[in-house]
C-alpha cells in the first residue's frame, strides 16, 4: 500500500513546475501500477498548448474555470469544478485559465515524474527501470 500527501511531495523532486503551471506527481511509473496520478494548477490568465503524444490523460477539474480547445477538431469546451476530459486520441489542445485551475490527472502510460514539455507540448515516452 502507498499513501502520500500532496504537502509531503510539496519542494520534493516529485513537485514540477514551470511558466503558468505545477504539478504535483502523486503516482509515478516507479511506483510500478500501470499509471500515473497528478495535481496540476495552471495559473489564471495563462494559456497552454499541450500535445501528449505518447500518453492518454484523464483530467477531473476540481477548482477554477478555463476554455479548452480541441486543436485537431477546432473544438472549443467550457470548463469548471467537475469538468472532465479524456484525451484519449491524444489530440493537441490548447488551456486557457480565466482563473487559477486545480485539477486531478491519469497518465497512461505513466511518466517517470522529471518530464517538461518540449516545444510542441509534448512529454517524452518514458520507460520505468526495473
Amino acid at each position: 500500500m502507498i499513501v502520500r500527501t500532496t504537502e509531503e511531495i510539496t519542494s520534493t523532486e516529485r513537485d514540477v513546475a514551470g511558466p503558468g503551471w505545477r504539478s504535483k506527481r502523486i503516482v509515478l511509473a516507479g511506483d510500478g501500477v500501470g499509471f500515473s496520478f497528478h495535481e496540476t494548477t495552471i495559473e489564471e490568465s495563462t494559456v497552454h498548448e499541450f500535445h501528449y503524444q505518447h500518453h492518454i490523460e484523464a483530467v477531473w477539474l476540481t477548482e477554477g474555470e478555463g476554455t479548452l480547445v480541441d486543436l485537431e477538431r477546432g473544438v472549443t469546451y467550457e470548463l469548471g469544478p467537475g469538468s472532465m476530459y479524456l484525451l484519449d486520441g491524444n489530440e493537441r489542445h490548447r488551456l486557457f485559465a480565466r482563473t487559477r485551475m486545480r485539477m486531478l490527472c491519469v497518465f497512461n502510460p505513466p511518466v517517470s515524474g522529471q518530464e517538461v514539455h518540449d516545444e510542441n507540448g509534448v512529454y517524452p515516452l518514458a520507460v520505468a527501470a526495473d
